[in-house]
């Protein structure tokens, strides 16, 4: 199935082929949001052209993706108030702003959704400029399935990835304001490499006590050994902004 570009589409319906079938549908209003999950990843669909937009819902729901739609970006922007995981595909030719813009604008809002952009009017200078800003792909129409269907799981896969960064980067901040002043000073040179004997030397107290506290520090931080807890360290020296571009939203360490 191949969804063309406006201009080649039927007034009064469309035909779409899925598992060996035709299905016809109407082009009057549908739902155009399932039933809201905020676990499950949703891919929301933009595109001012109703006919492309259902048509596009309705090849990612039979993909078994969690589908949103939404013909402008006024009202996209206003529907992403919560951090439900995703991606979005998006037109990139929209009758408020390109998707450049809006892209920018998501960014500025914090919000990191990866982006798949579509164009039939799709140009080499546009494209490069569109990677360039962090999009996973630039499909231009009519767009062939197989394509998009990969372009989202990758969108999907970068968001997952993004998430699971901040996540630990969170618990681990969190894990840390538990650790007693004195606590993070044994943590800070343990995870330097720091003996136990030499620890004690510099905090002017004995080897047992530091054994006591690095005890401590380890239940605190909920690990069981040196390496997990120099990763532990690693995380709070990130910062949660850094991990993504402010602008792309690309991991940083991509």
């Amino acid at each position: 199935m191949t969804i063309a570009p406006r201009g080649k589409w039927r007034d009064k319906e469309i035909r779409i082929r899925v598992a060996g079938r035709d299905h016809r549908e109407s082009a009057t209003p549908a739902d155009t949001r399932d039933e809201a999950d905020t676990e499950h990843p949703v891919v929301y669909v933009l595109d001012d052209d109703p006919r492309v937009r259902r048509a596009l819902g309705r090849l990612l729901r039979t993909a078994g993706h969690s589908v949103e739609l939404f013909s402008s970006a006024v009202e996209l922007l206003g529907s992403l108030a919560d951090d439900r995981p995703g991606c979005l595909v998006s037109d990139l030719r929209l009758p408020e702003m390109n998707g450049l813009d809006l892209f920018a604008m998501l960014r500025m809002a914090g919000h990191r959704l990866p982006i798949v952009f579509i164009t039939g009017y799709g140009d080499v200078p546009t494209s490069v400029k569109a990677m360039k800003f962090g999009a996973v792909d630039f499909l231009t129409k009519p767009v062939d399935e197989d394509e998009l269907l990969v372009a989202v799981t990758r969108a999907l896969r970068r968001d997952a990835r993004t998430r699971r960064l901040v996540a630990e980067i969170q618990e681990a901040r969190e894990r840390f304001a538990l650790l007693t002043p004195r606590e993070r000073e044994v943590f800070t040179l343990v995870v330097k490499g720091t003996l136990n004997k030499q620890i004690a030397g510099q905090l002017g107290t004995t080897e047992q006590t530091v054994k006591v506290h690095r005890g401590r520090v380890m239940q605190k931080m909920g690990v069981a050994s040196l390496a997990q807890l120099v990763h532990l360290s690693e995380r709070l020296d990130e910062r949660t902004e850094r991990l993504t571009d402010p602008l792309t939203g690309r991991l940083v360490e991509e």
